[in-house]
């Protein structure tokens, strides 16, 4: 009901609104969006200021109070750009003043650009001339730089006679070099004058610097008179600068070498007379009693200091790239040790030529070999006296070491010593073998090459071995056949035993396995002749080798019927139930016993190869023995199975 009410009355106003001017006013102010209307928003905001009561007194007053505010503010506004205004006058008055003052000053520079016209063209003139200047001086300065040397360099140079080489001058001496090498570059221009005068200047620079650079090495030099001297790297740097002044250079290198000569040799004579510094190690002429360390001390000395020498040399030349500096090495360290020669060769003479024994002599010998060789790879070359001192020294100890073993063998030929009733080995040839296997063991211990120490034995055997072979073929030529064989197979066993002992003998030892097989064959051939003989088939044996066709049945010769061969088989029966009776006494002097083994074996063999032959002619029918079986009862096979 109430709502139809409302309704209706809705209606009516609808009706009656267009007609009533309030109403249209109050729907235009209802339908206003406020939030879209930006000056009305503004307008609010700034009578929010002001209008603080919401009063009937002050909504009538409001029109007034918004006019009186809209002219205090115009009033406000007014007097501040009246402000603005006299502030812009006085910068335009500041502003007039100012291009016044520049359209004077604009006049005046006129005139005065006017009056020093003239003025201004010399100045860019002397402008251009100035720089035109500073370019000549430039390229003068570059001139002078790349073709001059500083006064510090000049002054390094030209120093005293005994100022001393500093890294300085090597660097002004390079630049002297580099410089005389560029202005060549002068000379293929216009200005080969200036190229010929720095030149010229350059060369005489050089000239003087390497003298003064050659006094100074000198003087360095002698200067290096202790046994181990410290080569300065200035002295190092010297001997590079050299190398382009050959003859400076050798030189130098040259008294080098005779201060170290010197050196070396007041070193040597020291360790040979005073030791070391405080008598450790003890001077070597105290250990002249014992040959052998008085000449190996004295060449262990030489060899250290010859490889001390060598890299004295070497930290002398380490920067030297000329060729052939190897070269130059070895003949320096060659003159350096020239000077010890003649003490040394005089020395090793009086040990040598004392004759201190064969064996002593040939480890002498081997001891000189090992140090040319050892010497010789350090310096490089066999031509330095030192080694050419030694290698004659090796020469003579070697020499008179064969002198002495030949004269040892033409003693024992003086006097030719029989042969001992065991027919074993002489004293002679016992003593003479035990000086062949010191000399081979002296040999065998040495630490000289290898194809040299060959060499060395096939001499040393050959001179030895050949008169102690023919010693012994003489000695026994009185003996009998079986003696002569056993004393030459005794001889020769103990001859092979020695050198069997030691390398590079195996021709020899064969040799001599030839000789002892052939006299074993003789005692092989003595034992079966002595074992036939004694068992009784000697004449049977004889017999049959001798019997043939022609004279008849063996039956029918002498001795050989069957009752004496009969004899013959029971004497040979007896021997073959005890066969190691019949032995030779020769062959219980064999000194081996393999050897007499196989003299027994062989020679059984024998026995039984001939028991073999007069077996066949006993039994066989055309020598008419009766009932053979009886006669020879055992076979071959059967002697032979008892044998052996």
């Amino acid at each position: 009901m109430s709502s139809d009410s409302s309704a209706s009355i809705q209606n009516q106003n609808a009706s009656t609104q267009p007609n009533n001017p309030l109403s249209r006013k109050l729907n235009k102010i209802l339908e206003t969006r406020l939030d879209n209307d930006k000056e009305m928003l503004e307008a609010l905001t700034a009578l929010s200021v002001f209008f603080n009561e919401n009063s009937l007194r002050t909504r009538r007053n409001l029109r007034g109070d918004i006019e009186r505010r809209s002219l205090a503010i115009n009033e406000d506004f007014a007097r501040i750009f009246k402000e603005v205004k006299e502030e812009l006058e006085s910068v335009h008055e500041d502003v007039q003043a100012m291009s016044t003052c520049c359209e004077e000053m604009t006049s005046r520079l006129k005139a005065a650009k006017e009056q020093t016209q003239d003025l201004i063209v010399k100045t860019n003139k002397l402008q251009g001339e100035n720089h035109r200047l500073e370019v000549r001086a430039q390229v003068a300065q570059a001139f002078l730089g790349k073709f001059q040397l500083t006064n510090e360099e000049m002054a390094t140079l030209r120093g005293t006679r005994d100022a001393p080489i500093t890294e300085d001058f090597f660097k002004a001496l390079n630049r002297v070099k580099h410089i005389h090498e560029d202005v060549k570059i002068l000379l293929r221009t216009n200005q080969q004058t200036a190229g010929l005068e720095i030149m010229e200047q350059m060369a005489v620079l050089q000239e003087s610097s390497y003298e003064h650079l050659y006094r100074w090495a000198q003087n360095e030099c002698r200067g290096l008179t202790q046994e181990t001297c410290d080569i300065g790297p200035v002295l190092v740097q010297s001997m590079e600068a050299l190398q382009d002044r050959p003859v400076l250079y050798k030189y130098t290198l040259d008294e080098f070498g005779t201060v170290r000569r010197n050196a070396v040799v007041r070193g040597f004579i020291d360790a040979l007379t005073r030791g070391g510094p405080v008598g450790t190690p003890r001077p070597i002429e105290m250990y002249s009693h014992d040959p052998l360390r008085y000449v190996g001390d004295m060449l262990a000395w030489l060899h250290q200091a010859t490889a001390s020498e060598k890299e004295h040399l070497e930290a002398l030349l380490k920067q030297v790239t000329l060729q052939g500096v190897e070269e130059n090495m070895q003949e320096v360290v060659g003159h350096i040790t020239e000077g010890v020669c003649r003490p040394l060769k005089v020395r090793i003479e009086q040990v040598i030529v004392a004759e201190p024994g064969a064996v002593l002599l040939y480890k002498l010998s081997n001891l000189l070999k090992f140090y040319h060789h050892t010497i010789s790879s350090i310096i490089g070359t066999s031509v330095a006296s030192l080694l050419m001192t030694i290698e004659e020294m090796h020469i003579l100890s070697k020499k008179m070491f064969f002198n002495s073993l030949s004269l040892h063998a033409s003693r024992l030929m003086d006097k030719v010593e029989l042969p001992p009733a065991d027919l074993g080995p002489t004293a002679s040839l016992t003593q003479t073998l035990s000086l062949l296997r010191e000399v081979l063991a002296s040999h065998d211990s040495s630490v000289v090459p290898l194809d040299a120490r060959q060499a060395d034995f096939a001499q040393v055997l050959s001179c030895i071995l050949d008169p102690l072979l023919q010693l012994c073929t003489v000695s026994a030529s009185n003996l009998g056949t079986a003696d002569m064989a056993t004393y030459m197979v005794n001889s020769l066993y103990v001859m092979k035993t020695t050198l069997a002992l030691f390398e590079f003998t195996d021709k020899r030892l064969e040799m001599l396995e030839f000789q002892i097989e052939a006299h074993l064959d003789t005692l092989i051939n003595e034992q079966a002749s002595y074992v036939l003989t004694r068992a009784g088939l000697s004449h049977i044996y004889s017999c049959v080798q001798q019997h043939s066709a022609e004279q008849g049945p063996l039956s029918l010769l002498p001795s050989m019927d069957s009752s004496s061969v009969k004899a013959a088989m029971v004497q040979f029966d007896r021997y073959l139930s005890s066969p190691d009776t019949l032995v030779m006494p020769q062959l219980n002097f064999l000194l081996s016993a393999a050897i007499k083994e196989q003299i027994f074996r062989q020679s059984t063999e024998l026995v039984c190869r001939a028991y073999g032959e007069v077996y066949t002619a006993l039994t066989s029918p055309a020598n008419s023995y009766k009932d053979p079986e009886n006669l020879v009862p055992r076979s071959p096979q059967q002697v032979q199975t008892l044998l052996s």
